[in-house]
């Protein structure tokens, strides 16, 4: 039985620990067919480490997402790997600390500011740096944490997703005619590097959170997301686009 991602060539972002979504999301990728290359920000010899812990150790170029002179050549540099992108994962964000746990109306501009870039801009500006190697048919999935509510502790980075949100609906309008989709994830809390702002008190949130969804919750295990992702990057989804699909256990539907 051939595999979900059978021929698929993909970029994928956010490899920085073995519990991260875009590790899952990277091992379940190769598991079913895909061919990959993860970027890496700041410490590529710590991905290239993690790469080699794949099914199949995939090429590894250096990517910082706010970085113009990087994004110019990036299409170059995984062109030298892939001859053409199916799929992008967008799993980056990123707030200083001033934005977060309490924040909110403190956090100065310049912090907000590169919160944002980091974690809003940041997907429209990988796929157009991407946009020359996608083919018709090819997939956007980013990585979002629902934001239609006020989390305790998320301050400006719930605003942040908010602007990711809204990034995705637009490139899913204005990519559509060239037969490119861009959807969004959003996941439960995960213990990874990028959720800990979330919920100040981690424990009891994560402990609300498998208590109230339906399908119970478990923060240590990245997998359910993972798949949704890959479902999304794969043909099977081919009229889904601006969506923002919940992997969260059905947290998100149950009333107060």
């Amino acid at each position: 039985m051939s595999g979900l991602l059978d021929g698929k060539q993909l970029v994928i972002t956010g490899v920085i620990t073995e519990s991260s979504i875009a590790y899952a999301v990277a091992r379940l990728a190769q598991e079913e067919g895909a061919k990959i290359v993860l970027t890496a920000y700041g410490r590529p010899s710590l991905v290239a480490r993690l790469a080699r812990r794949l099914p199949e150790e995939p090429p590894v170029v250096e990517l910082d997402v706010t970085d113009e002179a990087q994004l110019s050549t990036l299409a170059d540099r995984v062109g030298a790997h892939l001859d053409g992108l199916d799929g992008v994962l967008h799993s980056v964000a990123h707030a200083p600390a001033t934005c977060l746990d309490g924040g909110f109306l403190t956090a100065p501009w310049r912090d907000v500011s590169a919160a944002l870039h980091t974690s809003t801009y940041s997907l429209v500006a990988l796929t157009m740096a991407c946009r020359p190697l996608l083919r018709p048919g090819a997939s956007v999935v980013g990585v979002d944490f629902d934001a239609s509510r006020a989390w305790p502790g998320y301050d400006w980075m719930g605003v942040a997703k908010a602007g990711l949100e809204a990034c995705s609906r637009y490139l899913a309008r204005d990519l559509g005619g060239h037969g490119i989709r861009a959807n969004l994830v959003a996941a439960g809390p995960l213990r990874t590097l990028a959720a800990r702002g979330i919920g100040g008190d981690g424990p009891s949130f994560e402990k609300d959170w498998s208590t109230r969804a339906p399908l119970g919750w478990d923060p240590q295990n990245a997998e359910p997301v993972a798949r949704t992702c890959l479902a999304l990057l794969s043909d099977w989804l081919p009229a889904t686009t601006g969506e923002i699909v919940h992997a969260d256990g059905g947290h998100h539907m149950i009333g107060d």
